[in-house]
């Protein structure tokens, strides 16, 4: 399959007609985003040869993000698209945001067309063989004098993802009750060696099928499993912790989104804080997602849960088609996929979780649903006779199907 640009002339027909052809499902490339800031956990499937494909100075690929239209940020060098997902077309690609403009409501919907603000929402994995450090994202007020969106999320550990829990399957969340504002701020005011900033903090043993809900403002280092994170389209963060994983965090991360004439005011960082929320006793009842059960039990082999449930900025669910069963996936709002286990048919297309990605290279398990087709269903058949298909599905804002809370 040729991976070249589709001439300009041809590009919006060609769209139409994959978009018809799929019965509203597009296919996407897997979109690989570097780090330089961890090791990597060796979970996301990816060639060994492949970890530092972009060059060691970019650091190992450590993400792959889905269904996105956001531009990762690391630095001044980001080239540009990094993060963006290409949708597979017969004679080339495409750039999700390119899809979305070009196809609007016959894609995301009249909803999110309405509002005006695309594709709002991405989700990734990511994989660590250690943990973050800890660090917040910006809340809207905040990202807004930058010219960015808020940072809400969600995690979820994919059993299917986490064959082993790395090497430190802990959640530092949010700061013991009994901080103060200075004790936070002469933390953070100390990079000269390891600052000790999760000492200050609530810690909870993390494991697979369960997951969190994270506002912006609060400050988390979600631990070593391979996450799938759900998130408003932003990449914006504050790094606070300046020694994880065995190596030292930059000071440059500690500053990354705070504008030029902040910089160097430790206040600025303490006032992107949500300090009610950091300082909840109740931290663990108030965010801690486990996985809701969309349906009761149903006899076509097709068993849904709610992992992403405590925003209405996004929504996320874990879809489990039981062997040879063939079931109707029905949606109310657009949604990216990705198969994690077993193979099929995913509509019109095959699906097949990878094994072993090269770089560069399509596969067969990440797809992009229009709000039509998700409303319509989407046919999902299980060739397998032993093993369950399972995919994860993250949505936008709104969702009219997200369970009240």
């Amino acid at each position: 399959m040729t991976t070249t640009a589709i001439a300009p002339s041809t590009r919006a027909r060609t769209l139409r007609r994959a978009l018809e052809e799929g019965q509203g499902v597009l296919r996407l490339m897997p979109t690989w985003v570097p780090r330089t800031f961890s090791t990597p956990g060796h979970r996301l499937r990816l060639h060994p040869d492949d970890q530092y494909a972009l060059g060691p100075g970019r650091g190992a690929l450590t993400e792959r993000w889905l269904a996105s239209t956001t531009q990762a940020d690391n630095g001044p060098d980001t080239p540009d698209g990094e993060g963006v997902s290409r949708v597979l077309l017969p004679d080339g690609q495409m750039p999700l945001t390119e899809a979305v403009d070009i196809l609007g409501g016959d894609l995301i919907g009249p909803r999110l067309t309405a509002a005006g603000d695309g594709w709002p929402v991405y989700a990734k994995f990511y994989d660590y063989q250690g943990a973050l450090p800890f660090h917040i994202h910006l809340a809207d007020a905040h990202a807004a004098a930058i010219g960015q969106r808020g940072g809400a999320e969600a995690l979820y550990f994919p059993p299917e993802l986490n064959p082993h829990t790395g090497k430190r399957p802990i959640m530092f969340l949010g700061l013991q009750p009994h901080v103060t504002r200075e004790e936070f701020l002469a933390r953070i005011a100390d990079f000269s060696g390891d600052n000790h900033i999760t000492e200050l903090s609530q810690a909870f043993r993390v494991r697979p099928g369960t997951g969190w809900n994270i506002p912006p403002g609060v400050l988390h280092a979600a631990g070593s499993l391979c996450t799938y994170e759900v998130e408003q389209a932003s990449d914006t963060y504050a790094m606070c912790e300046s020694f994880a994983d065995d190596q030292p965090v930059p000071e440059d991360l500690l500053w990354k989104d705070v504008p030029a004439e902040h910089r160097g005011n430790h206040q600025y960082i303490l006032d992107m804080l949500d300090w009610q929320a950091n300082t909840d006793p109740a931290v663990l009842r108030t965010l801690h997602n486990p996985p809701l059960p969309v349906t009761s039990p149903r006899d076509d082999g097709l068993s849904e849960r709610w992992i992403a449930y405590g925003s209405t900025l996004f929504s996320a669910k874990e879809v489990t088609v039981a062997p040879k069963a063939t079931a109707t996936l029905t949606d109310q709002a657009a949604y990216g996929a990705i198969a994690v286990r077993g193979h099929g048919r995913f509509g019109t297309h095959a699906v097949a979780a990878a094994t072993l990605i090269r770089y560069g290279q399509p596969t067969e398990d990440e797809f992009f649903v229009s709000e039509t087709a998700a409303i319509t269903g989407v046919p999902v058949t299980n060739h397998s006779a032993t093993e369950a298909l399972v995919l994860l599905q993250h949505f936008g804002p709104a969702n009219p199907a997200l369970p009240a809370p």
